[in-house]
C-alpha cells in the first residue's frame, strides 16, 4: 500500500488514484474503493459514480480551475490537485483559491510531481496531504 504523508504525519493511503479511465465499466468493478478520479470523468459520469461509490474524489490538472467544481465543494472529503512537473506552479493557486476564497476545509493532497522542497510551500497555500514523486523519502520530507 502506497504511504502519503497527511496531516504531518506518514500513512497508509486508502484512496485509489485513476489517472486514466476509458469507461464507467471500469469504476464499477471495485465499488467499496475509495478513487479518485479526473474532473473530467466526474463530469460525465457523476450520477452513476455517486450511485456506485461511498467516497469519491476528484482531481483536478494544473490547468482546470477550482472555479469549474465550487458548486459541488460539499460532495469531496478529498480533492487532488496535480503537478505534471515540479516547476508548474498553477496548482498551488487552486489551493490557496480552495482554502481562502471557496473556504474548502477537506483534504486538499498534492499529486504528481510532488519533490521534497515544495512541501513547505505546498502547505502555506493549503495543502495538508502529500503524495510524493517515488523516489522521494517520506520520513526526509516530513524533517
Amino acid at each position: 500500500m502506497q504511504k502519503v504523508i497527511k496531516n504531518q504525519e506518514i500513512t497508509n493511503d486508502s484512496w485509489t488514484l485513476l489517472k486514466e479511465v476509458s469507461a464507467i465499466d471500469v469504476l464499477k468493478k471495485a465499488p467499496e474503493e475509495c478513487l479518485i478520479v479526473p474532473l473530467e470523468v466526474w463530469n460525465q459520469h457523476h450520477n452513476e459514480l455517486e450511485n456506485y461509490f461511498n467516497e469519491i474524489a476528484i482531481w483536478l490538472d494544473s490547468s482546470e480551475s477550482v472555479n469549474d467544481i465550487n458548486y459541488e465543494l460539499d460532495k469531496f472529503s478529498l480533492i487532488a490537485l496535480n503537478f505534471p512537473v515540479f516547476s508548474d506552479g498553477r496548482s498551488y493557486t487552486n489551493a490557496r483559491e480552495l482554502r481562502q476564497r471557496l473556504d474548502y476545509t477537506g483534504e486538499i493532497r498534492a499529486i504528481g510531481d510532488v519533490l521534497r522542497d515544495q512541501i513547505f510551500y505546498m502547505s502555506r497555500c493549503g495543502f495538508n496531504s502529500f503524495s510524493i514523486r517515488y523516489d522521494q523519502d517520506p520520513q526526509a520530507c516530513l524533517q
